[in-house]
């Protein structure tokens, strides 16, 4: 798994996150801080099934366990963009899966590679 954060130097301090092969197992903490949410894209077009992003508010979460504060669906076969102009608070941390099932439980990976990009303060 590789994870790069790159810092944009906007006038919001905006980074780059780019999660490039987002699974079952978190990455934690992604921007090593707190912030806000304001664009998630989802590459699932290696998939032939539904991926779902879950999204922590959390520095370490425990995928399977614990509620995500987003769960974002991406159609098998798809690249979409979920927008959010006011943007989503993150106050603790932002940690990033990428499983087969919806809701809280259960942790199996994709069949393929997912790749997360989220625009974050």
């Amino acid at each position: 798994m590789a994870v790069s954060v790159t810092n944009l130097g906007s006038p919001l301090a905006i980074k780059l996150v780019i999660d490039d092969d987002a699974d079952g197992s978190a990455n934690n903490n992604v921007t090593g801080a707190s912030g806000n949410i304001f664009l998630v894209e989802i590459d699932n077009a290696n998939n032939t099934a539904i991926t779902y992003v879950r999204l922590y508010n959390h520095n370490s979460p425990s995928v399977g366990t614990t509620n995500p504060d987003l769960v974002l669906p991406a159609p098998a076969g798809t690249k979409l963009t979920y927008a959010i102009p006011q943007g989503v608070a993150f106050g603790t941390g932002i940690s990033i899966a990428a499983c087969a099932e919806g809701g809280t439980s259960g942790s199996t990976d994709p069949g393929g590679t997912v790749t997360v990009r989220l625009l974050t303060s």
